[in-house]
């Protein structure tokens, strides 16, 4: 799903860029991507910079390098849901006659709502695949050497990929 909605975003400035510099009849207009009056590079710079975070970031959990934190998963739950909530609110104030401009750019509108599913997914994945106890103060007597002191459990059924195949600690 990570790499769903990072291509998903990566498509959408592409096609920006590409209607700045050439126009293609078959995308929107230039105009119908710019949701704000920033300049367009600093928005394009923006965008660069959410991309160089998403794309590494997915093929990191893809590959299990990125150990799921309850704490974190958490907090992107609530970040992403408050992100969220203001895009979908900003949709909705778009469909009333006579709004501004802003709020009428419905293809800005729903990016927004692709990148608040990346921070959600991103969430649900850390608050899935982590150990309850992780939020609780590791105890010494079980921390294994490296680590920090939380292990990934799957749940009945279920398999992990590779890289986050943790066992529990066994205890005397």
């Amino acid at each position: 799903m990570l790499w769903l909605l990072s291509l998903l975003f990566a498509v959408r400035v592409l096609s920006q860029a590409i209607q700045f510099w050439t126009t293609v009849p078959w995308l929107p207009g230039f105009q119908s991507f710019q949701g704000s009056g920033l300049p367009y590079w600093l928005l394009l710079s923006a965008q660069a910079l959410i991309l160089t975070f998403v794309v590494p970031h997915a093929w990191r959990v893809q590959r299990g390098l990125v150990e799921p934190r309850r704490g974190r998963g958490g907090v992107l739950l609530w970040l992403g849901g408050i992100y969220l909530a203001g895009s979908l609110g900003r949709i909705a104030i778009g469909l009333v006659p006579g709004a501004p401009g802003w709020f009428r750019a419905w293809i800005p509108g729903a990016f927004h709502v692709v990148l608040a599913g990346y921070v959600l997914t991103l969430g649900a994945y850390h608050l899935r695949l982590s150990d309850p106890a992780d939020l609780a103060a590791p105890d010494p007597a079980t921390r294994r050497s490296g680590t920090t002191g939380s292990s990934v459990v799957p749940r009945e059924g279920e398999t992990l990929p590779m890289g986050n195949r943790r066992r529990r600690p066994h205890h005397a």
